[in-house]
C-alpha cells in the first residue's frame, strides 16, 4: 500500500530528485517547490518566480545542499538549508525546460527544453559551454556515470543520441521509429499510429547500459561500446506510453512508470548481456515472427506479442493514475519507489532489495 506524502503542494506534482543525505524534493505546477524528510514530512515549501511550472529538480553530484530547479526557461541554483531567494539564475534556454542532469564531477549541467536544444552550462564559469539539439521536443538528457564529458538524450523526434562535449554533433544517434521498420516486425504498421516518441531516459551506474522509455509502451535498453550504441534489449512494458525509466543506484534493476497507471520493476541483470544472437539465428527469429502473425484480425498471436518473453516484472504496482516521475529512496532502512502524478500528494511505495 502506498504511504501519501500530503501538505507539500496544491497542484500537479510533477518533478522528484532524492539527495545523497537523503531529503527529497518536488516540483509542481504553478512554481511551487517542497523539501520533505523521510518520513514524508513537508519541511519547506518555496514558490518561484513567475509561478511557472517545476518541471525538473536535480541535487548536485559534489553538494547535497544545492539544488538546480527548472522553471520555465529558467534554472534556479537553491540551497535547501535555507529555502529562499535563488543563489544564482541562468537564462540559457529559449523555450520551457523539461528535464536537467548535472555530471558527478560537479561542473557541468545539462537543461533539455522543448526547442530540442540541450544547453550545457558551465558551473564554475557559469556560461553556456555547448548547445546541443534535436529536431523536435528534446524530453530528457543524463550525464553518464564516471564519464563528465558524455551524455545522452532523446526527444519526441524519436531519436536517441550520445554526445561527447568535444563535438557538437551526436557521436551516435539511433531512430527509434527506424529501428522498428528494419525488424520487418508486423507490428510497424502500428508504428504510424503510435509512434515512438521518446519521454525518458536512465543511466545504470556503470555508465555504460541506459534505458529509454516511448510512447509505444516499450522499454528498450542500450549498451554504449566506445563512440556508439547498440540495442542490448527491447520488451513491452506498459499498454501506453512509459513516460520514466528510472535504475536503481545497483546493477540492473529498473523502474518503469506508464500512462497506464502501472509503476514495475524489473530485474534485467539475466538478460543483459545474454542478448547477443548471431544474424542467422536473428534473421530466423524475424521470420518466426512474420509467421505469427495473424492478418486476418491485425494482432501478433501470443507467442510472438513479446519478443523477451523471459523479461518479467518483479513487482507490478497498481498506481491507478498517470505517472509524471519516479524516484528512489532509502527511508528507515528499506527502498521505496516515489511517485509524483496528476495529484498534489507523493507516494511511497515499499520496494523489495535487490
Amino acid at each position: 500500500m502506498a504511504v501519501k506524502w500530503s501538505g507539500g503542494h496544491s497542484s500537479s506534482v510533477l518533478c522528484l530528485t532524492v539527495s545523497a543525505e537523503g531529503l527529497v524534493a518536488s516540483g509542481a505546477e504553478r512554481g511551487e517547490l517542497a523539501l520533505w524528510d523521510g518520513g514524508g514530512s513537508a519541511v519547506a515549501q518555496l514558490r518561484l518566480p513567475q509561478a511557472e511550472d517545476v518541471t525538473s529538480v536535480v541535487f548536485s553530484a559534489r553538494r547535497p545542499s544545492t539544488l538546480y530547479t527548472a522553471h520555465g526557461e529558467t534554472i534556479s541554483v537553491l540551497d535547501v538549508r535555507s529555502l529562499q531567494e535563488p543563489l544564482q539564475r541562468f537564462h540559457a534556454n529559449e523555450e520551457e525546460i523539461n528535464c536537467l542532469s548535472v555530471n558527478d564531477t560537479d561542473c557541468l549541467l545539462a537543461a533539455a527544453d522543448d526547442s530540442g536544444a540541450i544547453k550545457v552550462v558551465d558551473l564554475e564559469s557559469k556560461k553556456v559551454s555547448r548547445s546541443l539539439r534535436h529536431s523536435n521536443i528534446c524530453s530528457s538528457v543524463a550525464f553518464r556515470p564516471q564519464r563528465p564529458q558524455s551524455l545522452v538524450s532523446c526527444g519526441l523526434d524519436m531519436q536517441v543520441m550520445l554526445w561527447n562535449l568535444q563535438k557538437v554533433r551526436p557521436l551516435w544517434s539511433t531512430n527509434l521509429q527506424e529501428c522498428e521498420m528494419e525488424e520487418e516486425s508486423p507490428q510497424s504498421a502500428g508504428q504510424f499510429f503510435n509512434p515512438p516518441l521518446a519521454h525518458s531516459l536512465s543511466v545504470a551506474s556503470c555508465g555504460n547500459i541506459f534505458s529509454c522509455g516511448a510512447q509505444d509502451g516499450k522499454v528498450r535498453i542500450f549498451r554504449v561500446t566506445g563512440a556508439r550504441f547498440e540495442r542490448e534489449l527491447e520488451f513491452q512494458a506498459h499498454s501506453l506510453g512509459v513516460s520514466q525509466v528510472l535504475f536503481m543506484p545497483e546493477g540492473y534493476w529498473l523502474l518503469s512508470g506508464g500512462n497506464d497507471g502501472k509503476v514495475l520493476l524489473w530485474d534485467l541483470s539475466s538478460n543483459i548481456g545474454k542478448q547477443q544472437k548471431s544474424p542467422a539465428k536473428s534473421l530466423h527469429k524475424k521470420k518466426a515472427q512474420a509467421a505469427a502473425y495473424n492478418k486476418k484480425d491485425g494482432k501478433l498471436n501470443k507467442a510472438a506479442s513479446n519478443e523477451h518473453p523471459g523479461v518479467v516484472p518483479k513487482l507490478s504496482i497498481e498506481h491507478g493514475e498517470k505517472v509524471n516521475w519516479l524516484s528512489c529512496a532509502e527511508i528507515k532502512g528499506s527502498r521505496r519507489v516515489l511517485v509524483a502524478d496528476q495529484s498534489s500528494s507523493v507516494s511511497a511505495y515499499p520496494l523489495p532489495e535487490p
